[in-house]
């Protein structure tokens, strides 16, 4: 007997893990539920982009494959963005949001500035973090999207990744300014 429910995404291949398909399944309903304003169940919090975003799920053989799943997520992540600022936007103005989306990103741009190899706090003696070099690369585009409006594109910053070094950036502080240039993208789109 075959499933009578199609499966969301293609399986990932023979060989290759992918996504927990219940686990996945579970979290676009929850989004789904979010979107058209019903509470969950459960209580779990409120889902945004920036949890759309951050959403990770197990590796399994028989999974779907991780890209189709990874470009819906970001497309939810868009409508969600999209949905928070036009609330935002009917309830303190144009003006208002504006103003704050270019708070963030000179406090972003401050940050992103700073000296090469200084832009970031550094892993541990005995640790591995991001490599600077990368990391700066990364930084330095970004000035310039700041700065002159060079363009990149929410899902260029998307894929960013950096390959580890010993007493490298400290991972968790670089991922949370490339999510807050992500917010003020999809803030300002």
């Amino acid at each position: 007997m075959t499933d009578p429910t199609p499966a969301l995404f293609p399986e990932a291949p023979r060989r290759v893990l992918g996504y927990d398909k219940t686990a996945v399944d579970a979290f676009l309903e929850r989004a789904r539920q979010e979107f058209e304003g019903e509470p969950a169940a459960d209580g779990t919090p409120y889902l945004d982009a920036a949890a759309v975003r951050t959403a990770a799920f197990p590796l399994v053989k028989g999974g779907y494959a991780i890209d189709p799943v990874d470009a819906a997520l970001a497309r939810i992540e868009d409508a969600f963005a999209a949905r928070d600022r036009e609330a935002a936007v009917a309830s303190t103005g144009t003006k208002v949001w504006v103003e704050r989306a270019r708070d963030d990103a000179q406090v972003l741009l401050d940050h992103l500035s700073r000296p090469r190899r200084r832009r970031f706090a550094r892993a541990g003696w005995l640790r591995f973090g991001y490599r600077t070099d990368e990391v700066d690369l990364v930084a330095d585009r970004l000035v310039e999207y700041f700065e002159t409006g060079r363009p990149i594109t929410v899902d260029q910053v998307r894929a960013v990744a950096f390959r580890m070094q010993r007493r490298g950036y400290r991972e968790e502080q670089v991922d949370a300014v490339l999510d807050a240039v992500i917010d003020v993208m999809l803030a300002v789109r």
